[in-house]
């Protein structure tokens, strides 16, 4: 049943709409521009065309009712709740969009004099300060370009760290959870470091006995997520601190759950000795698609060689903003003698910094502290809606609160009934909801992850909740319908196989252009 949105047909290609003769905006002759700027200019004979450009022409009206109807074909997170949350989806406040899209921050270039880019330099100073104070840090670098570039930072800077030590030939190891992020082990592995996972306990936290039993002489780190993608945090966090430190190995925090504790917990304070963050998670920039995104590391500057008067932050890769007292000017400042070197060019990706500025800016420690507080709040109100709901249940840690997300399996319904999680989120796209993550972390079958984040309405989490109800009834009452789903989408059901296999999929352009029987040639 959909509630929220019309069927239609896909939106037809901008080749197939318009006719010939139509026109919606007059451009010069490119002779008569170049004439104007430069004089005569002479084209080179195979530089020029043979044909005019195979453009569609149409009015303007057409052109922006064709674009307007595209962008109501995308779901975001300005059409409804996104329960992919911090992770990908998270708000985007305007203000930070308007302040970060100034044309006097984005036309700045990097190669341009210091002393002409003062007001910009304090900002990323200040950010640097802010974000170590949020981790319990003492150092920030805002080098990297996104989460899993700053934990190849983190990463670099652990093997640098035994490098140093002389002792990298013996720290072989990273230690990671098996309910880690992707993106942890294929850090670790570029690094050059062999992985041991280890598993998580029916508590949702690490395994204690299968750590010991792996944390030696060759651990060089671990990394972690705290709160755990399971939403839970890690009751032992201390412990295994004290435990990798006894090895001389550095704990990595993995920062993309931060939303669940910012306020309330420091990863410094709970013995961790890097952390990355990601600005277009837990501190509002967009994520993926809709700009890039920004991983600064925050180090705690653990002494690495007494004599030498090296600390940890000295071996980190990247630039990062200092003040000069002496001329009273901010300074980039390059990687050091120690340092692992640099992962990109120039600073860092500049826009989504000012965007979390912006955003720590206008909310405050106090405003920080209630980001967390609702969504904690709003994610466990969703797991009590969903509490002893037919089909679904709530592996690991069964009694516990959660912090900024909740996974819920569809394992008892795909036993019973064989509807699976697929099934699920194609019912859930089919009532015009987003789709959670799904089979993700590995560990839950069937898996649904889900998270809100502090800015969704408890009207919005219940009319969620109570769809996944409704298709736990229908499919109990008729298993076969969800296998039909979604059906009020522009595009239908594909084959998962097919669609993920470059052997299968055909842009879709071309299948117009061939349909339309060489109307138009493919440009």
């Amino acid at each position: 049943m959909n509630r929220f949105r019309q069927a239609r047909n896909w939106e037809p290609l901008i080749f197939e709409l318009g006719s010939k003769g139509r026109i919606g905006f007059l451009v010069p002759e490119p002779e008569d521009v170049a004439k104007k700027r430069v004089g005569s200019i002479d084209i080179p004979p195979e530089m020029k065309r043979t044909r005019d450009p195979e453009l569609p022409e149409l009015s303007e009206v057409e052109v922006i009712r064709h674009f307007t109807n595209l962008s109501q074909a995308a779901y975001g997170v300005d059409n409804g709740p996104v329960p992919l949350g911090s992770c990908t989806m998270k708000y985007n406040p305007r203000i930070a969009w308007e302040i970060a899209g100034d044309p006097r921050i984005v036309n700045l270039h990097p190669l341009q004099d210091e002393r002409t880019v003062q007001g910009l330099l304090e900002i990323l100073y200040e950010l640097q300060k802010w974000l170590a104070n949020i981790t319990g840090m003492d150092t920030c670098i805002l080098h990297p370009a996104a989460g899993a570039h700053g934990e190849l930072a983190g990463v670099l800077t652990i093997r640098r760290y035994h490098e140093v030590k002389n002792q990298l030939d013996k720290k072989t190891d990273i230690i990671i959870p098996d309910s880690a992020h992707g993106t942890n082990p294929a850090s670790a592995a570029m690094a050059g470091f062999r992985v041991i996972e280890v598993p998580s306990a029916e508590d949702g936290n690490i395994d204690m006995d299968a750590l010991k039993s792996v944390v030696g002489e060759s651990t060089a780190g671990l990394m972690i997520t705290n709160p755990s993608t399971l939403g839970l945090f890690e009751e032992h966090i201390l412990e295994i601190a004290e435990l990798l430190h006894k090895h001389d190995a550095i704990l990595y925090y993995d920062g993309a759950n931060l939303n669940g504790i910012m306020g309330y917990a420091r990863p410094g304070d709970m013995g961790f000795d890097i952390a990355h963050l990601n600005i277009h998670k837990t501190f509002g920039a967009p994520h993926g698609g809709g700009g890039p995104g920004a991983g600064p590391i925050c180090i705690k500057d653990r002494v690495v060689d007494s004599e030498k008067n090296i600390v940890l932050s000295d071996l980190a890769p990247g630039y990062r903003v200092v003040y000069d007292e002496s001329t009273g000017l901010y300074r980039v400042r390059g990687p050091g003698e120690y340092s692992a070197g640099l992962l990109k060019a120039f600073f860092g990706n500049i826009t989504p910094l000012i965007w979390g500025y912006v955003y720590i800016l206008s909310m405050g420690p106090q405003g920080l502290r209630r980001v967390t507080e609702h969504a904690v709040l709003i994610t466990n109100y969703f797991m009590k809606l969903m509490e002893n709901v037919k089909g679904y249940n709530i592996p690991y840690g069964r009694g516990r609160f959660r912090k900024h997300e909740v996974v819920l399996s569809a394992q008892p319904m795909a036993d019973e009934v064989g509807v699976t999680a697929e099934d699920v989120a194609k019912g859930l796209l089919d009532a015009g909801f987003y789709a959670p993550t799904i089979y993700f972390p590995l560990i839950v079958k069937e898996a649904l992850m889900t998270e809100f984040t502090e800015t969704e309405t408890p009207e919005n989490v219940e009319k969620y909740a109570e769809r996944l109800k409704e298709i736990s009834k229908i499919a109990y009452s008729n298993p076969s319908e969800p296998k039909t789903w979604p059906r009020n989408t522009s595009v239908g059901r594909v084959d998962v196989l097919k669609a993920n296999h470059p052997k299968h999929v055909t842009p879709t352009w071309r299948v117009h252009v061939r349909r339309m029987r060489g109307k138009f040639s493919e440009i």
